[in-house]
């Protein structure tokens, strides 16, 4: 999926005060397949063109605050990566640049794995898997991943105009069924607040820590444009039996 620095992306959607949906959002055609695919369609030809590899969701500061995060915590280099909606795979190549050697990135439009590819190969870099994939409805050869990353996916996902509500709980089932135990999902979100976000994830995931993000100033209240959060997978009953 593609975007914009901070605070940016899907936000202009969002609508909490006077919203007639049920779970605070106004359906989106950001929340669609169909403009995603159109989207990467339009990139993809760009980057052929041009050489250019288009946005990056949430600016450059967003994949430096999560590197950070990764290198403080001392995750292994060949730990297991999985991008969720990489988009351009922009990510995947700063993720590689710093060591990380057993990456992967999925999204569910076609053009975009094959933009991210391309600017891959570019890149020079060989150690980076790609699938079509669409997260909602997974192949079941993914999981066993140490560390899973969103950054505005999952806002595009509460913004389709069809069963958004529906779609959000299969998403978290999918990212339990990819996810390993004590696994950490870091994810960004410029559509959700901090306290909604753990309201999301409570089944089977905990808080592990809160990044720090940009704040903003106005009208007297201030807050946090995005919010950036770390959770680890809780082991259940049923992860025993498996």
């Amino acid at each position: 999926m593609s975007a914009g620095a901070d605070g940016g992306g899907a936000a202009a959607a969002r609508s909490r005060e006077g919203s007639s949906a049920k779970d605070g959002f106004v359906p989106s055609a950001l929340g669609t397949r169909e403009h995603w695919d159109a989207v990467y369609e339009r990139e993809l030809q760009t980057f052929q063109e041009y050489g250019d590899t288009g946005e990056i969701w949430f600016g450059e500061e967003s994949m430096n605050r999560l590197i950070k995060w990764m290198q403080k915590h001392k995750i292994p280099l060949d730990a297991s990566v999985l991008d969720i909606g990489t988009g351009n795979g922009v990510f995947l190549v700063e993720l590689a640049k710093f060591g990380f050697s057993n990456i992967t990135g999925i999204d569910y439009s076609p053009s975009a794995i094959q933009l991210s590819g391309n600017i891959i190969e570019k890149e020079g870099l060989s150690n980076i898997n790609l699938k079509v994939e669409d997260f909602l409805n997974l192949s079941t050869k993914l999981s066993g991943f140490h560390i899973c990353i969103d950054k505005g996916t999952f806002d595009a996902i509460s913004l389709n105009p069809d069963n958004a509500v529906e779609k959000r709980k299969q998403y978290v089932k999918s990212l339990s069924s990819v996810l390993r135990v004590k696994g950490f999902f870091l994810i960004t979100s410029c559509n959700w607040t901090k306290e909604e976000l753990l309201n999301e994830f409570s089944e089977g995931f905990e808080l592990f820590e809160e990044l720090p993000t940009p704040k903003f100033s106005f009208g007297g209240r201030s807050g946090n444009s995005v919010a950036a959060l770390v959770f680890q997978k809780r082991e259940t009953s049923w992860d025993n039996f498996r």
